[in-house]
């Protein structure tokens, strides 16, 4: 008779060639595993980075617009100068002088313009308190309640931001004054 085989049959992983196999799958499973993570650090810092640029230049732009509205609230006080030089002499002797103000006037108005500076010249328009300072009231029935009827000194705002609130006289209705005065 023959004999029956009597090997057990080897499974090829648990000897020694197949343990190999198994560390080596595993050691390359943990590589794949780390550079995915570093791959995401990559990533991560990357991302953090632009961030980082995006906020550093957003920090500038806001450091120059403070540096400008510096200089300008500096500049507002010359500018009212001008205006006060140009009121006072009306006379024909000072005509050659008036335009060449005029003119150094016209082209400091023009630069801060040009920079983001706005002259407010409220006139007509509804009293805003974030952009007027009311100086004074002055009863009336011809206008709106809240109309600024005169402006005292002009207003600037550079880039959204009041640099000084325009100086101004509102309208009240004549009613609604006279009832307040004798209430009081």
């Amino acid at each position: 008779m023959k004999d029956k085989d009597t090997r057990i049959p080897v499974n090829r992983e648990d000897g020694p060639e197949g343990g190999e196999a198994s560390r080596e799958e595993s050691e390359s499973a943990k590589l794949a595993a780390d550079l995915e993570d570093l791959r995401q650090t990559l990533l991560r810092r990357q991302a953090d980075f632009e961030n980082y640029k995006k906020r550093i230049e957003r920090e500038r732009g806001e450091d120059s617009k403070r540096s400008t509205a510096r200089v300008v609230e500096a500049l507002i006080p010359v500018i009212d100068g001008f205006e006060h030089a140009l009121a006072a002499h009306r006379e024909a002797e000072y005509e050659s002088y008036r335009r060449g103000f005029e003119l150094i006037y016209k082209q400091l108005l023009d630069n801060l313009a040009k920079l983001g500076v706005e002259r407010l010249e409220p006139v007509g328009q509804p009293f805003d308190p974030h952009l007027h300072q009311a100086m004074d009231r002055t009863e009336t029935v011809e206008h709106e309640d809240g109309t600024v009827l005169q402006v005292f000194q002009p207003g600037y705002v550079f880039h959204g931001r009041v640099l000084r609130p325009a100086m101004v006289r509102v309208a009240v209705p004549a009613d609604a004054a006279s009832k307040a005065s004798t209430i009081n």
